[in-house]
């Protein structure tokens, strides 16, 4: 069986975990299948947008614990090399230059929420979940949850969920901004938003994509500095020049 799939859809890709029997549980197969399908949607130049999501009722319900980690007597030195190569089979989704999202329909809990807060925009269904759960286990927070979090929420916030372990409902968790939306339906709300994104210029989309990056990571002046030489190439765009040829035309 396939425990991950990549489905095209035109210029929309679509990557799901498929081991809907285990809630999408990881494991090292799984990751390594996962790793495969972002490097293939990076690989690939007519790909747009990507849509992640989860098969079954859960988008993943995060580790399996005797598979990730495997002997937790090694040394740390050893055990955090280990970390680091679960860490990057899937936060290769944040390196992608295109835009995408996270279809959450479920529970997202532990390194499952990691995957989806890889992903530029989530969509929660009414009965999705995130669970920042690893102090309830005696474990501290990996694959860059800490920092993904913080980036979403603030310090304070982020603080408060880790420390507390609880899972988050949807609405809660579009009030703190870890959901964009919520939807009924968030797997068909987010692949018509991956249309919409993917019928827009691509060098356009990845220049706001990176934007939005630096704007989180650095001061004023230097998203200025990128911002400026982004819309000033912009505005050669052929799809510019039609909206002021039209507006001149009024």
């Amino acid at each position: 069986m396939t425990l991950v799939e990549l489905e095209a859809d035109g210029p929309v890709r679509k990557i799901t975990l498929n081991a809907p029997d285990r809630l999408n549980a990881l494991d090292w197969p799984l990751l390594e299948e996962l790793r495969s399908a972002v490097e293939q949607v990076a690989a690939d130049e007519d790909a747009r947008a990507l849509v992640v999501t989860g098969a079954g009722k859960a988008f993943c319900s995060g580790a399996n614990l005797e598979s990730l980690f495997g002997d937790t007597s090694r040394p740390a030195d050893v055990l955090r090399e280990h970390l680091m190569n679960v860490y990057s089979s899937f936060l290769g989704i944040r390196n992608l230059s295109i835009p995408t999202v996270a279809a959450v329909q479920g529970a997202a809990v532990g390194a499952g929420l990691n995957i989806a807060l890889a992903c530029d925009v989530i969509i929660a269904g009414p009965h999705a979940g995130f669970g920042p759960t690893f102090s309830r286990i005696g474990l501290h927070p990996g694959g860059g949850c800490t920092w993904m979090l913080t980036q979403r929420i603030g310090s304070a916030n982020t603080a408060a969920a880790l420390f507390n372990g609880d899972i988050i409902d949807a609405e809660t968790g579009l009030r703190l901004g870890i959901a964009q939306e919520i939807a009924k339906d968030p797997k068909a709300r987010a692949a018509v938003l991956a249309q919409t994104w993917a019928k827009r210029n691509p060098k356009l989309m990845a220049d706001i994509k990176k934007s939005v990056g630096i704007a989180a990571r650095s001061d004023l002046h230097e998203s200025l500095n990128f911002e400026s030489w982004a819309q000033a190439e912009s505005l050669s765009s052929e799809e510019f020049a039609a909206f002021a040829a039209k507006f001149a035309s009024r």
